[in-house]
This record gives structure tokens, sequence and C-alpha cells, in this order.
């Protein structure tokens, strides 16, 4: 076979496997290097489980930090001596230091007597120990019955206030953290170690702990920022609902549905369901509060008419049934809402009533109605404001007038001239 036949041959066979997405070419003058959608599955498979390691590595990193930090605390109450803290002479550490540097071999009495030994050198530091930690345990008792004490006395002066039980919770762990740190320093009899031990203790929590502590932070900016309290409905992240309890890590929600959200609820009722979310979405996502300061929103409700209608009397008739409804129930909303936007310097008038607006669309026309109505109550004004409308454009005397969109197709048939003719075959009239 010819040279220029086999190269004509083997180009279109890889120009229509290139086509198919079966082979893409590496370089000039290199073979042609098949890529399957397999071998990008295959790389995608490699990319998660590499994330999994790394998430799996950060948390495995975190619990070793947080067991080495629970370790040091609990050897830093039993045996103070062992942790370091205790007082040794020099003779002591001389014998340690000698005891180190020339091991022997032991045999088996000898190291069963030493095990012995070193239970007895514990069991003897914890009843060395026992009235300091007698001590600890009056201290906690005592710094229990000041932070009641505390607690009351600031829930009575400034409990009014929307701040006041986080300042009350903030001042109960500012005298819990100064209680611990007199226990800890009674049991470890030196300061100076102590507050080494609580730095290397400390950072290995932060490093461990980073979520809690992330959570901790938004419970204290949503306490004075007020970003959400008890009862608003609010949507933080993907969650949405009333809020019904806000705790230091977390804060739980009755479920809201929504026409945006997954769920069995397609509208912004109740579903049954609660939700409990951390607080630190309130640092990494986005709070929307829909009855903080003003617990009414803006709603519309959309009418499609075809083009053929009377747009005018359309617009009347729709303002009128709106106006209605919903005129006396807007004037106080509207009013508040304006004087609202006077004060944070906002030049916009608030309409008292409900409002009325066209748009074209694809092949009709959009009259939408605006209104202002309880955050909790859009369903239910959009449901009779739909039922009136619906009800007041079936009467027979706007039939022909405001015309209703229904889901239409329009079929021309053309004959072999291009002129357009009637089903029947004969053209249509006026042509």
């Amino acid at each position: 076979m010819p040279t220029s036949s086999r190269d004509k041959r083997l180009s279109r066979l890889f120009s229509t496997q290139a086509q198919k997405g079966t082979y893409a070419p590496r370089s000039a003058g290199n073979p042609l290097v098949k890529t399957t959608p397999r071998k990008r599955k295959r790389r995608l498979r490699r990319g998660s489980a590499v994330q999994g390691a790394e998430k799996r590595l950060k948390n495995f990193r975190q619990a070793s930090m947080l067991a080495v930090a629970i370790t040091g605390f609990f050897l830093l109450l039993i045996s103070p001596s062992e942790a370091g803290l205790g007082f040794e002479d020099e003779a002591q550490v001389a014998d340690t230091v000698s005891a180190v540097a020339a091991p022997r071999a032991l045999s088996s009495k000898e190291a069963t007597d030493e095990a012995f030994g070193a239970l007895q050198n514990l069991w003897d530091s914890f009843y060395y120990n026992l009235p300091k930690l007698l001590i600890a345990l009056v201290a906690l008792l005592l710094t229990w019955l000041l932070t009641r004490v505390i607690r009351a006395v600031v829930r009575k002066f400034i409990g009014h206030w929307h701040s006041g039980s986080a300042i009350s919770t903030l001042i109960s762990l500012a005298i819990w953290l100064l209680g611990i740190g007199i226990v800890v320093s009674i049991v470890a009899g030196d300061i100076r170690a102590l507050v080494g031990s609580f730095g290397l203790i400390g950072l290995a929590l932060s490093w461990s702990l980073q979520t809690p502590i992330e959570s901790f932070t938004g419970w204290l900016l949503n306490s004075f920022q007020g970003y959400y309290r008890v009862g608003d409905r609010v949507k933080v992240g993907e969650v949405f609902g009333d809020v019904y309890r806000i705790d230091f890590l977390t804060t739980t929600v009755w479920e809201i549905g929504a026409p945006y959200q997954p769920g069995f609820v397609q509208a912004e009722q109740p579903t049954g369901r609660m939700v409990t979310f951390p607080n630190n979405e309130i640092l990494s996502g986005t709070v929307i509060n829909l009855t903080g300061d003003f617990p009414y929103v803006w709603d519309e409700l959309t009418v499609s008419i075809a083009n053929e209608s009377d747009l005018k009397k359309a617009l009347e008739v729709l303002e009128r049934i709106a106006q209605e409804l919903l005129a006396g129930y807007m004037v106080e909303p509207a009013r508040a809402y304006g004087q609202m936007l006077q004060t944070i310097g906002i030049p916009d008038s608030v309409s008292e009533k409900p409002q009325v607006f066209v748009s074209s669309d694809d092949s009709w026309t959009n009259i939408t109605i605006r209104y202002l109505v309880g955050a909790r109550e859009r369903r239910k004004w959009k449901s009779e404001l739909t039922i009136r409308t619906t009800l007041e454009l079936n009467k027979p005397e706007y039939v022909g007038i405001i015309i209703p969109v229904y889901p239409r197709q329009q079929v021309q048939f053309i004959n072999p001239d291009g002129v357009p003719i009637e089903a029947s075959g004969t053209p249509p009239q006026g042509m």
C-alpha cells in the first residue's frame, strides 16, 4: 500500500476519533494521547481522595493536640511533681540524673518492686495533695455561689437590655476562669510554672477547637450587634426559619419552607422541623433578618395578559382590586417604613397604597401588583389577592377586553410559492 494512502487513512481515523472525544493530540510530532471520560473520572476521584485525606489529617492533628492538652492538665492536677511543678532538692535531681545516665539491667523482682514503688509514689503524691484538693473543691463551690449571685444582680439591673444576657454570661465565664486558675494554683503550688503550662495548653486548645471558638465568637457578635434574637424570622446560610433558641455554640430555629428551599413545604410556612446550625455561620455566611427592626416585607403578584388586551382597563381593574383589599392595611406600615428611611438618610417616598407596574415578556404583557404585608402573612395575603383577581377577571364584562394568557402555538401554512394560505388551501383574506 502506498505511503500517502496509508497516511490519509490514519489521518481520517484520528480526526474522527478526535471529534468523538476519544483522542487528543499531545504535541506536534508526538503520538496521540487517549483521554477517555473514564480517565477524567479517575482524576476527579483522585482529587476528592486527596481532599478527604487532608480533612482526615486535619481532624487527626486537632484531636492529637486536644489529647496532649487534656493529658497535661490531668497530670498537672494529679501529680504536680511528675509534671515538673514540684519542688525537689539538689540531691534528688542528682540521683535522677545519675540513674538516667547509668542504666542497668533489672531482675524480675527488682522490676516488680520498682512498679509497686511507682504506684506507691502516685498514692503518696495523691495523699500529700489531698488537703489541696479539698481546698480546691471549696474554692470551686465558692466560685459557683459567687457566679449565681453576680448573675442575679446583673440581670436585675441590665436584664431589659438585649445584650444583658451576653454580659452576664461573660462575667460568669470570667469568674469561672479566675476560680479555675486559683484552684490549679493551689494544686500546683508554683504560679510561674502554672502560667507556662496554661500557655501551652491554651495554644493546643486554640488549634484543636477552632470551630467552637469561631462559634463562640459568632455568639458574642450576635449578642452585641443584634443580628437576630429569639422570635425573629431569619435566613442564615441555607437555614430559613424562626429563631427558637440561641446558645453559646449553636442556634436552633423552627424551619420555614420556601419556593427556593428543598423540602415538602414550598411556601413561607412552618415545616414542623427544628434545625440547629453552628454560630460560626454568622462569620462566614449571610444573615437575612425578615422581622428584626421592621416586621413587614414587600411582596408582588404578577398577572399575565395577552398583548391584544385593553391594557388601560386591565390596570384600572387590578389596581382597584388591590386597593380594596390592602389600602387600609398598608397605611401604618408604609408610614413607619418611610420614617425609618428618613432617619437613616435614604431619600425614598413610600406609597401608602398598592402600586401596579407593567412589563413586557416574550409574547404577552405582565402586570405586577406591589404591596406591603407582614413577613409572616405573605402567603395569606397573596392567596386572597389571587382569588379576588381571578374571580374579577372571569366576569362576563371583561371577556375579549382582558384576555388571559394560555399556552398556545401559532401554525402558518405556506404554499409552494411562499404565500401564506388558510388551512383549507385558500389565501388569507386581504391578500
